[in-house]
């Protein structure tokens, strides 16, 4: 059985992505923290692709109960492991840090960065032994540019994209792969109340990006066609650079 864990796989990307991976045959573990019926409806269309699925309700900041979700898992499947993972999950608490609170910075840096350690760290070492893993981080634009308004924001998402490149040389002899994907303005909930219509003027494309775009390109980076690809971190803007 191929297993993939998708961080924030209730909606938005992570819901595309699940449902994508799932018509490549994968056993998709939805993670959520809170929302049990956007959570249902992800796996009642990964079942609809064509594949098998479970929930699994745990918040990934918080350490503790991410390691315990992942080894009951393990426990629990003893002839199995996570083959794909893809870390997600991810929020804003947009402001200027002039009246950032100290709660929204840290909040940002524990769901966005701090899990990346929390969720990756129990699920590497049977890739690692198994000698077969695909670990793809979500980034963002905000990541790689900088965004005003979004310094927290931007410095996890930065974390990120340097935890991949030195992630991936860590681990990479053992035929495991880690990847970024940084999408720019994508039709989601995350980018609910920014001005749509001034930020096309500002992308080549003149449009934003749809989820399912996204999950295409997680679905290459995840095949054994992109076995060469490591420590990479991909951008999916419409031409949307510095």
């Amino acid at each position: 059985m191929k297993t993939a864990l998708v961080t924030g796989g209730s909606r938005g990307i992570g819901k595309a992505i699940c449902v994508r991976l799932a018509a490549e045959g994968y056993h998709i573990m939805i993670n959520y923290v809170s929302n049990d019926e956007a959570a249902q409806k992800t796996l009642e269309e990964v079942i609809a692709a064509g594949g098998t699925g479970e929930l699994m309700k745990f918040d990934v900041s918080d350490h503790e109960a991410t390691v315990s979700a992942v080894n009951a898992w393990q426990s629990a499947h003893p002839e199995e492991f996570i083959e794909v993972l893809v870390n997600n999950a991810g929020i804003r608490r947009d402001n200027l840090l002039l009246w950032m609170e100290q709660e929204d910075w840290f909040k940002v840096m524990k769901t966005n960065l701090d899990s990346f350690y929390n969720v990756t760290r129990p699920v590497l070492q049977p890739m690692v032994v198994h000698k077969r893993g695909r670990i793809i981080n979500m980034a963002s634009l905000s990541g790689q540019k900088g965004l005003p308004g979004q310094t927290n924001y931007s410095a996890a998402k930065g974390g990120v994209i340097a935890a991949t490149k030195a992630l991936s040389q860590e681990v990479a002899a053992r035929k495991v792969t880690v990847n970024a994907v940084a999408p720019g303005f994508i039709r989601t909930d995350m980018v609910e109340g920014l001005d749509e219509a001034e930020l096309k003027k500002t992308i080549p494309a003149k449009r934003f990006g749809e989820p399912e775009e996204v999950a295409e390109l997680v679905a290459f980076l995840v095949s054994d066609k992109a076995a060469y690809i490591n420590g990479q971190t991909i951008s999916i803007n419409g031409g949307l650079y510095e």
